[in-house]
């Protein structure tokens, strides 16, 4: 008995019929964010003068232009509005920046703390680091058959990637300022972070796991980071900021321009993935113990 052709080209039909679809998601996940840049509550301070009504902007006042720039450096605002000049900070974000710039019309511009020209480079940083997270934790799972060898896979590989990560960004490129060492491990742990929650996924799911932590990273992760930008200035930067490589990203602007300031919470998050990473590869070498065979005895 043959199979029936028509058959088998409905079925082709069928499966060919999610490509526009997945490339329909795709193209929304990262054009969306880059289409509808504005301000979302961006904070910005004033100083001796009354907020002005500007839709998307969170005014902040300050009894004085030395109060505001300390506000600045602890990243707690973006730039302010003073009597006599505009403040602005175009390593916490240059597309702000570019913003105030604009709207000071005749006062003059003061960057508090300037970027350097190579800054631009931060962003095109995010994604290499998210595929060379994922890469550490597939091959971490895959390459050991214990929880903890699997585990110090993992720290290796994301202590590796994230130092020669900082000798190119920062040692070669000058994309970031700040302490060598610092910005090392802030790069280990984006790395470690992405990495340990792929590998946790990979040795508990397996093919499907490793695909669900890669597509999570590449296609959420990324494009909602806000690196390029800042998280207020895109649909979605908040839940971004929730995903290793946004707080990664914002995490290296810290440390690489900010002296590390206000990264307690970037911190926090990349260490939470970590954790939860390295407890589901607990979870999985449990799993695998108990479905060994026992020895038969002699």
């Amino acid at each position: 008995m043959t199979a029936d052709p028509r058959g088998g080209t409905l079925r082709s039909m069928k499966k060919i019929l999610f490509v526009p679809l997945i490339a329909a998601l795709v193209l929304t996940l990262f054009a969306w964010p880059a289409s509808r840049v504005g301000p979302r509550d961006v904070p910005v301070g004033v100083v001796g003068q009354a907020a002005p009504p500007v839709d998307g902007v969170e005014f902040h006042p300050y009894p004085d232009a030395e109060r505001a720039r300390a506000a600045i450096e602890d990243r707690e605002i973006y730039g302010a509005l003073t009597p006599d000049t505009v403040l602005v900070a175009s390593a916490a974000s240059p597309v702000v920046a570019q913003a105030l710039t604009h709207g000071a019309g005749a006062k003059p511009v003061e960057d508090v703390v300037a970027a350097p020209k190579e800054a631009n480079g931060l962003a095109a940083s995010v994604l290499p680091l998210v595929l060379v997270g994922i890469l550490t934790g597939v091959l971490s799972a895959t390459l050991a058959t214990t929880g903890w060898r699997r585990a110090g896979l993992l720290v290796t590989g994301a202590t590796l990637a994230g130092t020669v990560a900082a000798l190119v960004i920062q040692s070669w490129l000058g994309v970031v300022d700040g302490d060598f060492a610092t910005n090392a491990a802030a790069l280990s742990l984006t790395v470690l972070a992405i990495g340990a929650l792929v590998a946790g996924l990979t040795a508990l799911l397996g093919h499907k796991g490793a695909a669900l932590g890669a597509l999570t990273m590449v296609f959420v992760g990324n494009p909602f980071s806000g690196v390029a930008t800042s998280p207020e200035m895109i649909p979605g930067g908040s839940l971004g900021q929730l995903l290793p490589p946004g707080a990664g990203g914002s995490l290296l602007r810290s440390t690489g321009y900010f002296d590390g300031a206000a990264s307690g919470e970037h911190v926090a998050v990349l260490a939470g993935y970590a954790l939860v990473g390295l407890t589901l590869l607990g979870v999985a070498a449990l799993r695998e113990r108990g479905r060994a065979p026992e020895p038969v005895p002699a």
